[in-house]
């Protein structure tokens, strides 16, 4: 039997060529404006604490670093399955989404590395083919319409759709000026490589629901039904 495991990595560790998707007893995209506006504001503020205008980009090795808390990944059948933490993973791609989007506008004339650094944690392409990090099919239109600025019919879409539509625009009014023009590409390379999430590993639905249970996303509290559904549908899956 494989040990569960924890390790603390950082966003690039834990979105680049890696690709996650969820069961179907995990709750929609659920993170309201205020968790938008919580998370830029947190992430302003640690790395402003260091940042300066004189700054090289090398020294962004030594600013601080910032824990995101922890997510919970059960690995079966090949592919990895997200337990805990899509709030999260979903929030932090819409705003890499927007970090790729101010880099393109400011680096267009200029070595485009960056940019494909961003890209690389977002989507990867194969024989032509585009398919997010996140792999959720239901989200695939919407956030391709995201990524290529392009409008987007929400009618009659699901609540995860709906919300990230409604928290990419949060994230377009909240994010801050003074990230956007020459502290962008510091503060690109910072949210790549030093802000870190514990990453813990299980290898079985049972083992993801013992963890699961007593682990909450990040301002969402998970309810008696989401426990039960989750641990009634793990239970039929190892059946």
């Amino acid at each position: 039997m494989k040990e569960i495991q924890g390790n603390a990595k950082t966003i690039r560790d834990i979105l680049n060529g890696v690709k996650y998707k969820i069961d179907d007893y995990q709750r929609e995209y659920l993170w309201k404006r205020k968790h938008i506006k919580e998370l830029l504001d947190d992430l302003s503020e640690k790395f402003s604490k260091k940042h300066n205008s004189g700054n090289k980009r090398k020294d962004v090795e030594n600013y601080e670093r910032y824990f995101l808390g922890s997510i919970i990944i059960c690995e079966k059948d090949g592919d990895k399955y997200i337990i805990d933490g899509q709030q999260r993973l979903t929030s932090l791609t819409l705003l890499l989404i927007h970090v790729r989007r101010l880099l393109h506008c400011q680096q267009k004339d200029s070595h485009p590395s960056q940019n494909d650094q961003v890209t690389d944690l977002i989507y990867s392409e194969k024989f032509g083919t585009r398919s997010f990090n996140l792999d959720i099919p239901d989200r695939e239109s919407c956030m391709d319409a995201l990524l290529n600025n392009q409008p987007f019919d929400e009618s009659q879409q699901s609540e995860s759709v709906t919300n990230i539509i409604q928290r990419y625009r949060d994230i377009e009014e909240h994010y801050p000026e003074e990230l956007s023009s020459e502290a962008l590409p510091y503060f690109a390379d910072w949210l790549i490589y030093n802000v870190y999430l514990v990453e813990i590993i299980t290898y079985s639905d049972s083992d993801a629901y013992t963890i699961f249970e007593t682990m909450n996303d990040r301002g969402l509290s998970l309810t008696p039904t989401d426990m039960l559904k989750s641990y009634l549908l793990a239970h039929i899956t190892e059946s």
